[in-house]
């Protein structure tokens, strides 16, 4: 396992395809505790005049408690080879299971972050700004439908402090 840290310019890739197509991880935590979950809604750009990522987590996942509580968080890109390890960790909480264990991803530890040695792409994100998700925006009616238990999305914006390719 060997990756080669980057400018986040020099990522290839369609951020669209990556994050709704392929899936991603967003991950927070230590060694010593740490949780992972997947995540198909996102974006990747620039906010504030620094290259940024935002994320969205719903207030019953465990994820979010360790986002909460940590400046750092990753996101780490599969390029689509992982779908059925990416899709247990969406469905599965890891209040419940070993994700590393049930999936075979193995985390790697770096910068006081999290990621893993499976992905091609790592991003390393310091936490900047948070919004909680307000039903009063929408403007197209049908984005309710994705809530119907009205557990309203948290947005988390990033800024990419590092950026890691997988160089085997």
């Amino acid at each position: 396992m060997s990756f080669e840290e980057i400018n986040i310019r020099q990522a290839a890739g369609n951020a669209v395809k990556m994050i709704n197509d392929d899936w991603a991880l967003v991950t927070a935590g230590d060694r010593e505790k740490w949780n992972t979950m997947t995540v198909s809604w996102g974006g990747l750009g620039e906010l504030w005049r620094r290259d940024a990522a935002f994320i969205f987590i719903r207030p019953q996942r465990y994820t979010r408690e360790f986002i909460e509580k940590q400046e750092l968080f990753t996101v780490s890109f599969f390029a689509g080879g992982f779908k059925k390890e990416l899709a247990l960790c969406g469905a599965k909480s890891g209040r419940d299971i070993d994700k590393a264990a049930a999936t075979g991803l193995v985390p790697v530890f770096e910068d006081g972050a999290v990621f893993f040695e499976q992905a091609n792409l790592v991003l390393v994100c310091r936490k900047i700004a948070f919004q909680d998700i307000n039903p009063a925006g929408f403007l197209d009616e049908t984005i309710e439908e994705n809530y119907p238990s009205k557990d309203y999305h948290r947005m988390y914006v990033g800024e990419i402090t590092k950026t890691y390719r997988k160089t085997d």
